[in-house]
């Protein structure tokens, strides 16, 4: 699984060759089981690619890593549980292989002066590192979730006392054993929360989902610590000692969904309403790139329909919307750059910017598929505005 420093990493790549190979393979149902059909679109794909970097005159370069493709396609037995994503280039000795979730639009083969990174912004648009919790009166199982990968961690069992066959003379001794159960039952539940306590103190995880049977929740809410209640996106019903992974994936998955996508909508509404109002917001291609030249992006906003044409100086990676003859920055000759998206998710990946995906959202299309939150404005940062 690609980490957000070997995004960073990749980011930092340019090929003056323009040999920057980038394949997503993204599994699909096969029509028989020898996934030969998957295979041959895949080749057909990279032979394509192959064909394109010939008549750009760019295939000496690239040929090597696109014969390497081709063999790595012939393998590509689809599970339909995993994406693939590969990014090559031959003369700066770069081979990656990555898994990925299976979220990708689609299939596709790219050669570039770049890596083509636009793809995986809907991969780690999918919520930060989860801890998921399950939790009864006498069990405890801890998970670990982020881009579909779930791994149980760590579980513990506190046996309660059991429950013999009379209760004493005349019952009397019933009282005692329901409260001696109790008390227990409780231990075990601070424990619980003890160690989520723990956790968040680590910065172990980001976010946290709790399982557990509905009458067990009253018992377990009170001991939760603050911060791990400000960390709490929502909990679902389940058995903790038969719950499957397949059970707690499907679950957790849903509630983590719902939370990504109700945030995505508010970041959306708070961008376009700063931004019309003249604050701490930017839409449209030209503006976000101001901004994000002068460091003022907090967070980049990407629809998936976002496409467009732009130039990029080599020399001081100064972007912009229209064609010049020199470079605005460094006087310098930039280059024509056919999708100025990965040119723009590079930058922001080196820059620490956050990066949101946006799918299919008529009020985000209307301002052009692409905005950003920013820090700060540097326009409104000047003496007489100061002085109000």
């Amino acid at each position: 699984m690609i980490t957000r420093e070997e995004l960073r990493q990749l980011a930092s790549i340019e090929s003056p060759e323009s040999c920057a190979v980038s394949l997503y393979y993204q599994p699909t149902t096969p029509q028989n089981k020898s996934h030969r059909d998957e295979i041959i679109l895949l080749k057909d794909l990279v032979r394509d690619a192959l064909r394109q970097a010939e008549s750009c005159g760019r295939s000496f370069a690239c040929r090597d890593d696109l014969h390497r493709l081709m063999d790595v396609a012939e393998h590509l037995h689809g599970n339909h549980a995993r994406a693939k994503a590969i990014f090559a280039c031959g003369p700066q000795k770069i081979w990656k292989e990555y898994d990925l979730p299976p979220r990708l639009a689609r299939s596709m083969v790219t050669i570039n002066s770049r890596f083509h990174l636009r793809p995986l912004t809907a991969v780690f648009d999918a919520g930060a590192r989860c801890c998921i919790a399950l939790v009864d009166r006498e069990r405890a199982r801890l998970f670990d979730y982020w881009l579909d990968e779930l791994a149980e961690r760590e579980q513990f069992f506190d046996r309660l006392p059991p429950h013999g066959r009379s209760d004493g003379f005349a019952g009397y001794e019933a009282g005692h054993k329901q409260r001696r159960v109790g008390s227990d039952a409780m231990q075990h539940f601070k424990r619980f929360a003890d160690r989520l306590k723990e956790l968040v103190s680590w910065s172990e995880f980001e976010s946290l989902v709790v399982g557990c049977r509905d009458e067990t929740w009253h018992e377990v809410e009170p001991h939760l610590h603050p911060y791990v209640r400000q960390r709490l996106l929502g909990r679902f019903t389940v058995d903790p000692a038969t719950a499957t992974p397949e059970q707690v994936r499907a679950q957790a998955g849903r509630i983590l969904r719902e939370h990504v996508s109700a945030e995505r909508q508010a970041l959306i509404r708070e961008v376009i309403g700063n931004a019309q109002r003249d604050g701490r917001g930017a839409i449209g291609l030209r503006n976000v790139l101001t901004a994000l030249e002068r460091g003022e992006v907090q967070t980049l906003l990407l629809g998936q329909n976002f496409s467009a044409h732009g130039v990029r100086c080599r020399h001081c990676g100064h972007m912009d919307t229209r064609s010049t003859r020199s470079c605005a920055v460094c006087g310098s000759v930039p280059g024509e750059v056919d999708d100025i998206s990965d040119a723009l998710i590079g930058e922001a990946v080196r820059r620490g910017v956050g990066i949101v995906y946006v799918p299919q959202e008529n009020a985000f299309d209307r301002v052009g598929n692409i905005g950003a939150l920013l820090r700060f404005r540097a326009d409104q940062n000047t003496p007489a505005k100061a002085a109000i």
